[in-house]
């Protein structure tokens, strides 16, 4: 699936993941392949990156390398998955 993380100053990532875990405001939850559609808004936390990825595919240092993943701190944020595409909005 493919997924992008925006800020209101660029693109932080973008392109294909295996999963991804985000911090729901009703818990965090995980997205795989064929999910279904989902809208959600986003609290303070970690956005998990698992899948194929290097440092050198975010724009960004902001990446921590977590287990098989990698992490991306948040303070709030949107989410929008639809046909396999991840769109998260994040401040």
């Amino acid at each position: 699936m493919y997924l992008e993380i925006i800020t209101p100053e660029l693109t932080v990532f973008k392109g294909e993941v295996d999963s991804v875990s985000v911090p729901g405001i009703n818990g965090d939850f995980e997205m795989l392949n064929n999910h279904a559609a989902v809208v959600s808004t986003l609290k303070q936390g970690h956005v998990k990156i698992i899948g194929d990825i290097t440092p050198e595919d975010a724009d960004n240092a902001q990446f921590q390398k977590n287990g098989k993943g990698y992490c991306y701190a948040i303070k709030s944020g949107a989410i929008e998955m639809n046909a396999n595409k991840i769109i998260i909005l994040a401040d």
